[in-house]
């Protein structure tokens, strides 16, 4: 059951300690046991890191494009072989179940390493004719990328990152989230066992101010944060302030829409998957499920019989279809939203407590559902990140259209219809940067992720991610003399 690790970071090939950092205890959050103690990053373990990221990255940019691949691709197999050791630490580390965490996380990082991998070799430059001369392009690498990650999806989020930086050419300094500081440390294993050079791939532990210290460090050329909004806003001016690179992969309060002709089941199955996969904690949620007024009972009923029958219960278990929130802090705040929502008026459906044989074991919120909810109401304006769907009905496309974009934030979006023409139409003129028809939450490393307005800046995934881990040199050539004015 304890998973604790070699030691708090994996610096230049291996595994360093330094017990003077801050202690960070990891806990499961089914149980509350503590299962690992990690110690956040001191100057020293910092310096180190980011000195063997800029030995490596020189290194790694010397490789042919091809032999990059190679590594890349080598490191998809090792983590496809070890799924099922890299699944259990992962629900460990986060408290999703273990029937999600073998198919969602560590696999889906082995296809973002599989497909930057193929990509390698096919990054170049162009040539540019201009009569008698020419001119080139090249793409470089950026240098030394800093990636910071969130607590819900550890492993993935690592190789997304990882995945386009390395392809380039770069190396990066990964700092986990304190919640989840383990899965990280496999991933490092395995760089170096895929035969990348020490030093090109390392993970640091740490709080805010090793963020922080990463993101202002002069030798830090991109930053990749995927986090909230307030966490975005302060990376994003510490990393300003020396002008660096930065991808921003912020929070949402995305909307759902159900027109009248939609398909029940279907919007039923994603509005679940939207709202209750992962216990919630998926920044992408369709948290504003927006239902036509027609089909607004007969979706509600449908929903309520069916998440209702979901398993709750211990992450290890195969039937265990939820599982906790991932701490203390985050069990509170969702329980806060839901007394939130009662006192503003919306109507409880079901959940909206812990369920039955969890209380005060574990952080466990039942799947919850308010119907009855306005624009204006907390629990549809703030990001809640926990099991908690809010059901507001409307009348028209303009209507709803204006509703759903009404939002600071602007990250993903969902339509349900069979008029595809009106599905268009509506993924034409929603504010979101990723959005889906007739589905919801799939996000395959082929297509580019992202978000619009105060969701973030940049893309992941897809070649659009190359765009965000290299820069162009433009090369001049003249074929004749050189005219003066005198």
């Amino acid at each position: 059951m304890h998973a604790q690790p070699k030691a708090s970071h994996f610096v230049d090939g291996r595994y360093v300690e330094d017990t003077a950092g801050q202690e960070i205890t990891c806990i499961f959050p089914a149980t509350g046991a503590a299962i690992a103690t990690v110690y956040s990053a001191t100057p020293a373990i910092i310096e180190r890191a980011l000195a063997s990221a800029a030995r490596a990255q020189r290194e790694w940019a010397s490789f042919a494009p091809v032999e990059r691949g190679r590594v890349l691709r080598r490191a998809a197999g090792i983590i496809r072989e070890r799924n099922e050791e890299l699944s259990q630490l992962e629900t460990l580390d986060t408290g999703k179940p273990i029937q999600e965490t073998r198919v969602a996380d560590a696999t889906s990082g082995a296809e973002a390493l599989e497909y930057f991998g193929g990509l390698a070799a096919t990054l170049t430059g162009e040539t540019i004719p201009l009569g008698g001369d020419f001119a080139y392009t090249l793409r470089e690498p950026l240098g030394v990328c800093v990636g910071i990650g969130a607590w819900n999806y550890p492993t993935q989020i690592a190789c997304w990152k990882a995945a386009p930086a390395l392809a380039c050419g770069n190396a990066m300094v990964f700092k986990p989230s304190e919640t989840t500081p383990l899965c990280a440390l496999k991933l490092a294993e395995i760089f170096v066992e895929a035969g990348a050079p020490a030093g090109l791939f390392n993970v640091v532990q740490g709080y805010g101010d090793v963020g922080a210290a990463l993101a202002t460090h002069p030798r830090t050329d991109k930053v990749s944060l995927t986090g909230s909004v307030p966490t975005g806003r302060k990376v994003y001016a510490a990393a300003a302030e020396g002008i660096r690179h930065v991808t921003m992969e912020l929070g949402g309060k995305s909307p759902l829409i159900i027109f009248e002709d939609a398909d029940i089941e279907n919007a039923v199955s994603a509005a679940i998957n939207a709202n209750f996969y992962s216990t919630g904690q998926i920044c992408s949620n369709g948290t504003r499920v927006f239902v036509h007024k027609s089909i607004e009972e007969q979706f509600i009923a449908r929903i309520a019989e069916r998440s209702t029958k979901a398993a709750i219960g211990d992450p290890r278990e195969d039937t265990t279809q939820i599982g906790p929130l991932i701490s203390r802090a985050q069990h509170e705040k969702v329980l806060d939203y839901i007394e939130i929502g009662k006192s503003e008026g919306a109507r409880l459906v079901f959940g909206g407590g812990i369920p039955q044989g969890h209380e005060g074991k574990g952080f466990y919120v039942e799947p919850t559902l308010f119907s009855g909810v306005t624009d204006d109401m907390r629990i549809a304006r703030e990001e809640i990140f926990g099991p908690v769907l809010s059901v507001l009905t409307f009348e028209t496309e303009d209507e709803v259209l204006a509703r759903a974009n009404a939002t600071d934030f602007g990250l993903a979006a969902g339509v349900f219809t069979k008029d595809l023409t009106r599905a268009h139409r509506m993924m034409a003129a929603l504010e979101a940067g990723t959005c889906w028809i007739n589905t919801y939450n799939l996000t395959p490393v082929e297509m580019p992720f992202g978000g619009v307005k105060r969701s973030g800046v940049g893309r992941e995934n897809a070649r659009a991610a190359i765009e965000h881990y290299s820069q162009l040199k433009s090369v001049y050539v003249a074929m004749g003399d050189v005219e003066a004015p005198f």
